[in-house]
């Protein structure tokens, strides 16, 4: 069976939730709590978790976006960007290599200082500059060169067509910071941000590892968001559980990333009196990648096998319930240009389809490898997750694989300098928008810093996919980037996730406070009179 045929696809910007309750700004002046299972820490191999030209996880992307300014933003419920700092954006060329942005008038940061193209120039450039091996300078990385025009005007021209970029402008690692308190080659260390966001920041931090954030209404700040309340406090939990009891006692109003599957299950199916529940479409994806340069995962046979093992259904049900569903692409389902290549290249589970694929390839089995998950970034699930990877794995005589966890701090630095062979991640995406879930695992300065590579996506499937203005019209070329991971599995896609928030009566904005693409948007949030 052609697993295209089991999901019709939504267009992009159709995914927004149905509006609920109304609410105005939070009349009492008290601070609305939020919970979050988010971690930052600082430590010798990341200094600066908070500098937009090298964070590039979703949690600190949240924190970036209450405080950081870009040019442009998705706006209320999705669709294309819309100016933010900017007074007008627009492309001046019909290739998509010339992009043109106006500031708004009477710009200033938090403390007052003007903000100029300057600024704006400053702050992208730097990104490119410091080139950070995790950083989100692949976003940034087609942009030729920068022109200022005055105090206002600002022109990008890019080294190439690229139709997606008033999206990459929207990132936080296109933000807007101090030329006097972000060094122009080097990061800022430690947790302070600075900015012309709609809220001031500062961070309680204990053993260098932050405890809380308290965002401050910035009285200053000029754009296009309009801001429901004067204080959000994003309380940081060691986990899913201690999250739950403090929504439990009322000591937070609502808690987002990341309620575990117990959770969500159990208030679906015995709803909590003064806790309303709010499922959202989600986009984050799960994936196994790999050290395609690792002896145990050189030969791409090893992964097509494993690709043929692994039950996807299995795991989404018996792990995650209701809040997952099995993935067969990078592009989740609810994106344009969708397929289940995996499946269609593949098809359901077999050991004996497996088998064949080693022994045509002529791969000794059991082949042996440990499977690597981080303990405490992407909820409490995992563990279970790649616990029950290990025993479909063994259970196909085909391999001899142990399950190890390590906290995040540790785990993406060694990732990173590839000493995992085999190793599970999440992705959010950083736009909805196909590309986002193609360029950054196949592209130049690729995200997991992975050795594999792909001549005909980088030279030539990428750059084409990227100069269709009309997103739609790209689908088939994103049909033949999922293909060609589908064939050579540098990475394995395993589930798509739902989201789940739950709040106390009385919040509200809650359906606009959290997108499909897990970015918190706290100026949302208000509190009933």
């Amino acid at each position: 069976m052609n697993r295209k045929t089991l999901v019709l696809p939504a267009v992009v910007g159709l995914l927004a939730p149905v509006l609920a309750a109304c609410g105005g700004p939070d009349a009492g002046g008290d601070a609305i709590v939020v919970g979050t299972t988010d971690q930052f820490v600082a430590s010798k191999d990341n200094p600066a978790p908070l500098d937009p030209a090298i964070g590039y996880e979703a949690g600190v992307w949240n924190v970036l976006r209450q405080t950081v300014q870009t040019l442009t933003h998705i706006p209320r419920g999705g669709g294309e960007p819309v100016p933010e700092a900017a007074e007008t954006c627009q492309f001046t060329d019909t290739r998509n290599e010339s992009y043109r942005c106006t500031l708004r008038e009477g710009l200033t940061f938090a403390d007052g200082t003007p903000l100029t193209t300057e600024d704006v120039k400053y702050s992208l450039q730097r990104v490119i500059d410091i080139k950070d091996e995790s950083g989100p300078v692949g976003l940034l990385d087609n942009i030729d060169t920068i022109e200022t025009k005055g105090e206002d005007e600002i022109v990008f021209h890019l080294s190439n067509p690229d139709a997606t970029f008033p999206y990459k402008l929207a990132t936080p690692a296109a933000g807007i910071v101090q030329k006097d308190k972000y060094p122009a080659k080097a990061p800022r260390d430690g947790f302070e941000v600075d900015g012309s966001g709609p809220y001031t920041m500062k961070a309680e931090v204990k053993d260098d590892q932050v405890v809380k954030v308290v965002f401050t209404r910035n009285p200053t700040y000029k754009g296009d968001l309009k801001v429901l309340n004067d204080k959000v406090e994003l309380d940081l939990f060691p986990d899913a559980e201690a999250m739950g009891k403090a929504l439990d006692d009322k000591k937070i109003d609502m808690m987002t990333r990341t309620m575990s599957p117990e959770q969500s299950q159990k208030m679906l199916m015995e709803p909590q009196e003064g806790v309303k529940l709010t499922e959202m479409p989600g986009l984050a994806i799960s994936y196994l990648a790999f050290n395609t340069e690792d002896p145990a995962v050189e030969n791409k046979a090893v992964r097509q096998a494993m690709a043929q093992v692994i039950d996807r259904g299995e795991i989404a049900g018996e792990v995650y319930g209701s809040t997952a569903e099995p993935l067969y692409s990078l592009i989740p389902s609810g994106i344009t240009g969708h397929t289940n290549s995996f499946f269609n290249t593949y098809g359901e589970p077999s050991t004996s389809a497996a088998a064949k694929t080693l022994q045509e390839a002529g791969v000794s089995t059991p082949v042996a490898f440990t499977l690597h998950y981080t303990t405490d970034h992407y909820g409490p699930a995992t563990a279970a997750e790649f616990k029950a990877l290990a025993k479909q794995l063994n259970a196909s005589g085909l391999f001899e694989v142990k399950a190890e966890g390590t906290p995040w701090a540790k785990y993406r630095p060694a990732q990173r300098k590839g000493e995992y062979a085999v190793y599970g991640m999440g992705w959010f995406p950083d736009f909805p928008d196909p590309d986002t879930y193609t360029a950054p695992f196949l592209d130049k300065n690729n995200f997991l810093n992975s050795p594999y590579r792909s001549a005909a996506a980088q030279e030539t499937l990428i750059p084409e996919s990227r100069s269709a203005a009309d997103r739609s019209t790209a689908s088939p070329i994103f049909e033949k980037l999922q293909d060609i991971v589908a064939k050579d599995v540098p990475v394995l896609p395993v589930w798509q996730g739902k989201q789940y928030v739950a709040s106390l009566d009385g919040l509200t904005g809650v359906e606009w406070a959290v997108t499909s693409s897990a970015d918190l948007q706290l100026w949302e949030l208000g509190k009933s009179t």
